[in-house]
C-alpha cells in the first residue's frame, strides 16, 4: 500500500513480548474491577479505596488548592470525581479533563416489587437503560446495591456472585410452546412487565393461619431473619438484577475479555489507572466517572449536575482565576465505547468508518443520530491536536462511528461538557454486543486507550 494511503494498525500484529505482557498484566486488573464493580456504587467505593491508597484526599467545598495536591469527591457513593493539581497556569491552560461513566444497562426492582402467584414469589422490576429485553431471560443473575432501613441504617445487598450464594432469574418459554411468542417482533419478545423475577418456591409453614402459609411470607421471614428487613424497607432501596457472570478470557488465544459492565468500565478503568500511574506534575487533571449516563446524564450524580461546573468553579478560585476561562482553556476526553465492526452483523457498519477489535483506541468526532442530531462534533482543530499527541506518543488510535447513516445511533456525555465552552472528543473502546448481559473488548484496545489517556495527562 502506498505510503500515502491510511491503514489501520492492529495492535497484536504490532506487539512484541514485552508489550504483549503489559497488555496481558493490565487486563488482569481491569477484570478484577469489573468484577468488583458491576454497580455504580460499588465502582464508586472500589475508585475511592484505590484513590486513598495513591494519597489523594477527601475535597471539601470552600477548600483551597493549590499545586500538587491530590483530592477526590465522592457524590452521593454513584459519582466520583479525582483531581490532581498541577504547577501550570490554570487560568492560562485550564483542565485536562477525563469524563467517563460507571453505570450500566441492568433490571431493577420497583419500589414495591414483591408479589406472590400460583405458588411462586416474584418480584416485579423496571428494566434500566437501553436495553434487549429477552438477553435478559434465562441467565443467572445477582442482587446488589443498598436498603435504607426505617432507622436510617444502610444495608449494603451483594448476592448471587459467591458460589454459595442463591442466583435469581427471568423465565422464558419453552419452544414447545412459544409459537405466539415467536411471532411477537424482536423487541417484543420479552416486555417490560414479563420481566419478573423469580425469588422463592416454599410456603411458610410455621404460620398459624393458611392465609399466611404463602411463599412471599416466607421470603420475607428470611429477608427478616437474614439482613433485619421488612417489606417497607424495599420503599427506600435502590436494589438491581446484574449477570452473575464472571469477566473471562475469550478464545484460545485470551485476546478478548468477555464481560458484564463494559460499557463504559472499559473507560473508566484507563481514565483512573491513567491518572494515578502517570507522573507529571504539569496539568491540572480531572477524572470524572459519572452515573446515570444510561438514562441520558440526568440527576444529582449525572454530568448534567452542576456540581461538574462547581468543582471547576472551586480550582479557580483557589488560584484567583476565572472560571469561564479556566473552562475556555480546559480540554475534555469524552471516554466512552463505540460499537465494534461485527463481522456477523457487517450489513449495518460502515467498514471505512467503523471502529475494529485489535486496531487500538477508537476516536469519534461526532455521535447522535440521524443527521448528528444530539451530537457533540468536535472541531477539526481539537482532534487534529488529539492526533498529533496520540501519534507522538506512539499510541496505536482509530477512527469511527456508531454504525451506517440512518441506522442508528447513539449518545456520550460530550455534549453535555462541550456546552460549557470545553473542547470535547469522544474516545474510548470498540465494543461487540454492545448493552448485552455479557459483552466482548479487546485486551489490546483497552491497554491502547490506557496509553492514549497516559499521553493526554502527560
Amino acid at each position: 500500500m502506498s505510503e500515502l494511503a491510511y491503514k489501520r494498525t492492529n495492535v497484536y500484529e504490532k506487539a512484541d513480548e514485552k508489550l504483549m505482557k503489559e497488555i496481558f498484566d493490565y487486563a488482569e486488573g481491569y477484570k478484577a474491577f469489573l468484577d468488583a464493580g458491576k454497580t455504580e456504587r460499588e465502582a464508586c467505593s472500589y475508585v475511592e479505596k484505590a484513590a486513598i491508597e495513591q494519597g489523594y484526599k477527601p475535597f471539601k467545598f470552600g477548600q483551597k488548592l493549590k499545586a500538587g495536591d491530590k483530592v477526590y469527591y465522592n457524590n452521593r457513593n454513584k459519582n466520583i470525581y479525582l483531581i490532581k493539581v498541577g504547577t501550570e497556569d490554570v487560568a492560562e491552560n485550564g483542565i485536562r479533563i477525563i469524563a467517563s461513566h460507571i453505570d450500566s444497562p441492568r433490571v431493577d426492582l420497583k419500589q414495591v416489587p414483591l408479589y406472590e402467584t400460583d405458588g411462586i414469589a416474584l418480584a416485579k422490576t423496571h428494566y434500566y437503560g437501553g436495553i434487549k429485553k429477552y438477553q435478559w431471560a434465562a441467565i443467572p443473575l445477582a442482587l446488589h446495591g443498598a436498603v435504607v432501613r426505617a432507622d436510617g441504617s444502610v444495608l449494603e445487598v451483594n448476592i448471587g456472585e459467591n458460589d454459595s450464594d442463591p442466583i435469581f432469574y427471568i423465565s422464558d418459554l419453552l419452544p414447545h410452546l412459544s409459537a405466539k411468542q415467536n411471532a411477537r417482533p424482536l423487541a417484543e419478545g420479552l416486555a417490560g412487565e414479563e420481566l419478573n423475577i423469580w425469588f422463592g418456591n416454599i410456603p411458610y409453614t410455621a404460620a398459624k393461619e393458611d392465609k399466611d402459609k404463602t411463599v412471599k411470607e416466607n421470603v420475607l421471614r428470611i429477608l427478616n431473619e437474614k439482613y433485619g428487613l421488612k417489606e417497607e424497607d424495599f420503599l427506600s432501596a435502590e436494589l438491581s438484577l446484574v449477570p452473575a457472570f464472571k469477566a473471562r478470557d475469550l478464545g484460545f488465544d485470551g485476546a478478548l475479555i468477555a464481560a458484564y459492565g463494559h460499557d463504559d468500565r472499559v473507560c473508566s478503568y484507563p481514565a483512573y489507572t491513567a491518572l494515578f500511574n502517570e507522573k507529571s506534575d504539569k496539568h491540572t487533571t480531572m477524572v470524572v466517572l459519572a452515573d446515570k449516563e444510561e438514562i441520558g446524564s440526568e440527576g444529582n450524580t449525572g454530568m448534567q449536575c452542576a456540581i461538574f461546573v462547581d468543582l471547576i468553579d472551586e480550582i479557580a478560585r483557589s488560584f484567583g482565576a476565572s472560571s469561564a476561562q479556566v473552562r475556555a482553556n480546559s480540554k475534555c476526553l469524552s471516554a466512552d465505547v463505540n460499537a465494534g465492526y461485527d463481522p456477523n452483523f457487517r450489513d449495518v457498519c460502515e467498514p471505512l468508518n467503523s471502529t475494529y477489535l485489535s486496531c487500538g483506541a477508537g476516536l469519534t468526532k461526532f455521535t447522535g443520530a440521524r443527521g448528528k442530531g444530539g451530537s457533540n462534533d468536535a472541531s477539526a482543530e481539537f482532534v487534529g491536536e488529539i492526533r498529533k499527541l496520540f501519534n507522538e506518543n506512539g499510541v496505536i488510535w482509530q477512527t469511527g462511528e456508531l454504525g451506517k447513516v440512518d441506522q442508528g445511533g447513539g449518545g456520550t456525555v460530550a455534549k453535555y461538557i462541550a456546552n460549557m465552552n470545553i473542547d470535547t472528543v469522544d474516545i474510548g473502546v470498540p465494543v461487540i454486543s454492545m448493552h448485552a448481559p455479557y459483552e466482548v473488548v479487546s485486551k489490546a484496545d483497552v491497554y491502547e486507550c490506557y496509553l492514549a489517556f497516559c499521553a493526554f495527562i502527560k
